[in-house]
């Protein structure tokens, strides 16, 4: 199965990344991709977009030559109460809200500080999607994050780029959250994590970790616009009926 909708890419707004929205737009037609996110890093990373980058995506056309541009963010889980570096209405003008553990922002701490970290980012309904949540450098209780997603109906990654380039020894925690999130009855998605365009919409590693333990296609969100835009619906994101045009 080919994989169409990729929710985790970084523009030149992230400082650390090379690709601008249009090189984007150019991949993902050269290869067929009917939806992607752009989701630079929240303001409390060194080199991140200015608040006001995230304010301003309105300006973004929601499809270009038919394809679909979400307008995102990964943000920065900023502590263990699970708040991150974006807030109150802003958050409502997104169309998708990553969430996620970066060095500068939250150092790593211990494994019961970073599930509570986590949990309580799930509960508190501001992240659609906890990105890369098998970092090693971050070891958390994945039964339990598992269990709280799938009950705030939040889904977990798994991050492409994680067994390419960062966060190298990812794929066995991966795996364990994957088997842990089909028992819960909760949802995954792949994110490419891409800094450069040319990696769009690359699942390789990922779908690996997804065959490995027979995840159901059902509560894959990348399987089709309409599944991760009916999820992003359900999660209470607004003004997504202009994407209707790629609904088959």
């Amino acid at each position: 199965m080919k994989f169409l909708v990729d929710t985790h890419a970084h523009t030149i707004a992230s400082s650390h990344a090379y690709s601008t929205l249009y090189d984007y737009l150019s991949v993902a037609k050269t290869k067929g991709l009917k939806l992607f996110a752009i989701t630079d890093h929240g303001p409390d990373m060194a080199d991140a977009p200015h608040f006001w980058h995230f304010v301003n995506m309105k300006v973004l056309p929601r499809i270009v030559d038919g394809i679909g541009v979400l307008r995102g963010i990964e943000a920065n889980i900023k502590n263990e109460h699970g708040e991150i570096d974006f807030f109150g209405d802003y958050l409502k003008e997104l169309d998708i809200v990553l969430a996620g553990f970066h060095e500068p922002v939250f150092p790593p701490s211990t494994k019961e500080a970073h599930t509570t970290a986590l949990i309580n980012a799930i509960a508190s309904g501001n992240v659609d999607i906890i990105t890369h949540p098998g970092n090693p450098a971050y070891p958390i209780d994945i039964q339990r994050v598992a269990a709280a997603a799938a009950k705030y109906n939040v889904a977990l990654e798994i991050n492409n780029s994680s067994f390419l380039a960062s966060r190298k020894g990812s794929a066995p925690n991966c795996i364990e959250i994957a088997n842990a999130v089909k028992e819960a009855g909760g949802l995954l998605v792949m994110g490419s994590d891409s800094h450069v365009a040319f990696s769009l919409g690359e699942f390789e590693k990922a779908v690996e970790v997804i065959e490995t333990v027979a995840f159901p296609i059902e509560r894959l969100l990348n399987r089709s616009p309409e599944a991760l835009l009916n999820f992003l619906t359900a999660r209470g994101h607004k003004s997504l009926n202009e994407y209707s045009a790629l609904i088959d």
